[in-house]
């Protein structure tokens, strides 16, 4: 069987965006317009093809990411729709992974949102090409070179407009193409409008030129022939403008800027033609890069070819009711046919790939191969999970996985019955493999389970899929939040760990010092101990017992984060001394010096953003600092008021409701993780006397 689609021709896209930006009714028109679906559904009808899930359909938003693919003028496009709310960020991370470039979705009235800088960031990342869908131009206080300008200011980004709109808010219908210097206008309602090309108005001549003026100047830099031509005052071909804006745009030096208005059908299909004009195929891309197995030192590469040995990464892992285990991958060289066998490299197991499927949302088409560039999932594999690298048995590699930030939210969870108890773990088993945000644990003390998230609206949503998919009733606590430790000074301990039994015995001896490590570094390992006092071969064992000792906490529990240990001196005895027992000596090293470091609490942190009335600011900033939150800064748009601030998460549970009552419901608020930063002393006090801790910080 050969290639079905090009390589060249090929595009593997995502739709990015800030909650509510429209990114979802956006890929609906794409599908429709690529005749992929032939009714076109809407998210408030809960009809939207990528948002299948019940909890999508009921809140009208986004919560996993689908992947879809369509076709245009002789292109296969491969997308995926991502969630725009921050407590399903994982999901735009493991998406952006695989991805070769975006399409960026910004609100033509809000312009760049909160989450919107939130994807933009995982973009650069992953060094993702984008170009920009300014949408929702009909809305009342539309402005698109004020959204353009918010781009700059607050992404940094070198935003070019490639389009110029024609009329505003109501009025707006149709645009100006700055690289043919053609109107296009949009005639008719609904599915059937039409796309008329004319002449640009001549009242708006003269601003259309400085705006192709300033395209051109953009797209010089990166070609000759352009450049040429634009010292010496001569025009530019359409193709020729084309091509230099390609290349800038794959540079990831600027990002063309389209706009529209998604759910009116106007200009879905310009952003088509811009997608396939400017945004990358695998071959663009080039290789991608991985290490040998065996050495992890060694440099790899994979050209994107069917030629070169089989590759692929796992992205996302969803256990399907009908078919069970889907496994989703991202092929960047080779063939592989249903049915063949393949390496994980990360656990170093074989494992067999039964099916291969395109997905269609929650549809499936069965293949009989993937090959290179292609998106798609496969049952069979047991033991592969999210960022895990698949290859070729005979030319192993492992790419780079894919990062996931920490949880921040925990609750404890307890069956309502004894028949949940048995179903409870194997939901949470299932939903956890799926989501690596999402962790389990048991509490050691009290014996309970604690599942962990990003957000009180992620522990609703698992909560919820647990009762509806996976039937299992649950009890859930209050949401605890996730602290952390830390020390602020430098502190020592000497420890002689010494144990005589009837037999052999077990002697360590160690002096370290614990200090200050940088912000975001968790642990930091030093031996600075010379002369063989300690010997090689336990160095290990003292390094993880200092490790172990710091991640279940010192002073109340919580894990140790930015620490640096440093072996100084030592001994050991030749027959008694063990790898256990410098373990244990170094975990109780730092049980000794950790509370002489100045020990102090560490909270999540929350970046707000709250939109609202100019009349209710001040009750808005009030509560802010009720919440032993800090204002940052204050945009007036008209009479709207946008207040910047940062809060800690434990003072921030209800604020949804909170915030709709004070301003009668006309508030609107976004909230994203910010960092970690030192509690005050007494409420550190406050919540080690409620957990029974008897240490005082000062």
């Amino acid at each position: 069987m050969g290639r079905r689609h090009p390589l060249d021709k090929t595009r593997n896209i995502g739709i990015m965006a800030h909650i509510d930006a429209g990114k979802t009714t956006v890929t609906e028109r794409i599908l429709f317009y690529t005749g992929r679906i032939h009714r076109v559904g809407e998210v408030h009808d809960g009809t939207a093809t990528t948002d299948y899930m019940a909890q999508e359909r009921e809140r009208g938003i986004t919560i996993m990411s689908a992947a879809i693919a369509a076709e245009w003028k002789g292109h296969r496009i491969n997308i995926i729709d991502t969630p725009g709310h921050v407590d399903f960020t994982a999901e735009v991370e493991r998406s952006l992974r695989v991805l070769d470039g975006a399409v960026a979705v910004f609100c033509a009235v809000a312009g760049v949102q909160p989450q919107s800088e939130t994807v933009w960031r995982q973009a650069e990342k992953y060094r993702v090409p984008r170009i920009a869908l300014i949408n929702k131009m009909d809305r009342v206080g539309a402005d698109f070179f004020r959204a353009v300008q918010t781009m700059r200011d607050r992404l940094g980004a070198n935003a070019v407009p490639v389009q110029m709109p024609l009329g505003h808010e109501d009025g707006f219908d149709g645009v100006i193409d700055l690289v043919t210097m053609r109107s296009v206008r949009w005639v008719g309602e609904g599915a059937a409008i039409e796309q008329v090309v004319g002449d640009v108005p001549e009242e708006l001549q003269a601003r259309a030129e400085a705006l192709r003026h300033d395209l051109v100047e953009a797209a010089a830099e990166f070609d000759e022939g352009v450049m040429e031509k634009y010292v010496h005052e001569e025009p530019v071909g359409d193709d020729e403008l084309r091509a230099a804006l390609r290349t800038g745009t794959l540079a990831n030096a600027f990002c063309p800027v389209f706009c529209g208005t998604a759910l009116k059908n106007k200009g879905t299909r310009l952003l088509l033609d811009g997608v396939v004009d400017y945004l990358p195929s695998p071959i663009d891309v080039g290789p991608v890069e991985g290490t040998d197995p065996a050495d992890g030192e060694k440099k790899l590469r994979r050209a994107p070819s069917d030629d070169e040995p089989f590759t692929a990464l796992a992205f996302k892992i969803l256990t399907d009711p009908h078919v069970g285990r889907l496994t989703f991958v991202r092929v960047y060289s080779g063939v592989i046919k249903a049915g063949q066998a393949v390496l994980n490299t990360r656990s170093n197991k074989r494992e067999r790939l039964g099916r291969l499927l395109e997905m269609k949302a929650d549809d499936r088409i069965d293949l009989e191969e993937l090959r290179a560039g292609d998106i798609g999932a496969v049952i069979g594999p047991k033991s592969t999970t999210t960022g895990d690298t698949l290859c070729d048995m005979k030319h192993p590699i492992a790419l780079m996985p894919v990062t996931f930030p920490e949880p921040v939210v925990h609750v404890a969870i307890e069956p309502k019955t004894k028949a949940d108890q048995d179903k409870l773990s194997d939901a949470l088993n299932k939903l956890s493999d799926e989501d690596p945000t999402f962790r389990v644990r048991s509490d050691e003390e009290t014996g309970q389970t604690v599942i962990a998230g990003m957000g009180e609206l992620h522990l609703e949503i698992i909560v919820d899929r647990m009762l509806r998919e996976f039937r299992v009733s649950a009890n859930v606590g209050r949401p605890m939040v996730a602290y952390r430790e830390t020390i602020r000074e430098r502190c020592e301990a000497e420890v002689k760990f010494v144990r005589q039994t009837g037999g052999r015995g077990q002697y360590a001896h160690v002096v370290m010092a614990f200090e200050p490590g940088e912000p975001g570094c968790d642990f930091v390992f030093e031996n600075q101990s010379v002369g063989g006092v300690v010997p090689k071969e336990y160095i290990p064992a003292v390094e993880k017992g200092a490790r172990q000792a710091l991640e279940s906490g010192v002073v109340s529990g919580y894990p140790m984060v930015n620490v640096k240990a440093i072996l100084l001196d030592g001994s050991y005895h030749e027959v008694d001394s063990s790898e256990m027992a410098f373990m244990t000596a170094a975990s109780m090293a730092v049980r000794q010096a950790a509370p002489k470091g100045k020990p102090v609490l560490l909270e999540p942190i929350m970046k707000i953003e709250v939109v609202c009335p100019d009349e209710y600011t001040g009750d808005v900033i009030s509560d802010l600092t009720g919440r032993r939150g800090r204002l940052e800064s204050m945009e007036l748009e008209g009479t709207t008021r946008k207040v910047y601030g940062v809060a800690p998460l434990a003072d921030m549970f209800g604020y949804a409701n909170d915030i709709r009552s004070r301003t009668q419901g006309r508030a609107s608020h976004s909230m994203e993780f910010h960092g970690y930063e030192p509690m005050p002393a007494n409420v550190a006090n406050e919540i080690m006397e409620r957990s029974g801790g008897s240490f005082r910080f000062a």
